[in-house]
């Protein structure tokens, strides 16, 4: 018999957090029926060992292949499910929000992916919708306040009401099965980031809407497995790299410009890591080997 929802984790490193995750997960299916299924990516830390001392959910030990790589495993692992619920291993479920979140695919049949509302911490919003890559918005000049300079939605109007969005955070995604299907899954060559966005613009290409709702509450706490040189290097890399496949390489060419420059100017006032990914930006051969990036100057 189906699942309503097979839940699919990735680990790295993250023994502080899963725990935590897990334990939200009862309340947050409610009445539905579920799977959860962790893919653990060669963690050094004991999240294997914590994992497999417990009885609700069930353990695939793996490679490190990258976080898309783990998501596609997880959901070939788990039983079949109309939909497939994403979730990073430092977020928390709120009760009753799978639910919630599940009503929108019966009152929207365009929907492919749901997107709750999530908090920090602290208990304050975080800011998880996004907008398309242009090349307007590749300086991320969210203090504009203007949608033509940003991606990330920061109006906190935006967040009161159920309405379509570009892209979300994939940190706690809800899938249509379908769509997961039709897509081919997550795209593995982005290993690390940016495979949400370019999940939610395949979908829409193919007719799928990523839909928000306030009426399901999640928390995040964020950079759970560590924030480095090395994954914000791969951050840029691959912002460069989805809007090099979506809008040819003449416009790719102005967007990889204006990313070095936007680095530069981090760097110049303080950012460390920015100093790493500039250099990894005009040098190929020293790019994170993962991203498989490393044969032409214009990341591809």
């Amino acid at each position: 018999m189906p699942r309503d929802v097979a839940a699919v984790v990735v680990t790295y490193n993250s023994a502080r957090h899963v725990a935590a995750l897990l334990d939200s997960l009862p309340d947050a299916f409610g009445d539905l029926t579920y799977s959860v299924v962790v893919v653990d990516n060669d963690s050094a830390d004991g999240t294997p060992e914590l994992l497999h001392r417990r009885s609700d959910c069930d353990v695939v030990r793996a490679s490190n292949d990258g976080y898309a790589a783990g998501i596609n495993r997880a959901v070939l692992a788990s039983p079949e499910a109309s939909t497939i619920l994403i979730l990073n291993p430092d977020a928390t479920l709120d009760p009753d929000a799978v639910p919630r979140m599940l009503e929108v695919f019966r009152r929207r049949h365009d929907a492919g992916i749901v997107a709750p509302r999530v908090r920090e911490k602290d208990g304050s919003l975080s800011p998880t919708l996004r907008r398309g890559p242009t090349l307007g918005r590749v300086g991320g000049l969210s203090f504009t306040g203007l949608p033509v300079f940003t991606e990330r939605i920061e109006i906190p109007g935006e967040y009161e009401g159920e309405h379509e969005v570009d892209w979300a955070v994939g940190a706690i995604l809800l899938v249509d099965r379908r769509c997961f299907d039709a897509l081919g899954g997550l795209d593995e060559s982005f290993f690390l980031y940016s495979e949400e966005t370019d999940f939610s613009l395949r979908a829409r290409d193919a007719g799928w809407t990523t839909v928000y709702t306030p009426r399901a509450g999640a928390m995040h706490v964020g950079g759970g497995s560590g924030e480095s040189a090395t994954t914000h290097t791969m951050q840029m890399l691959n912002r460069v790299r989805l809007y090099r496949r979506r809008a040819g390489d003449r416009r790719a060419w102005l967007y990889f410009g204006m990313t070095i420059v936007v680095e530069l100017r981090r760097a110049v006032l303080g950012d460390r890591k920015s100093w790493s990914t500039v250099r990894a930006l005009l040098r190929p051969s020293i790019r994170p080997p993962q991203l498989g990036a490393s044969t032409a100057f214009l990341p591809e």
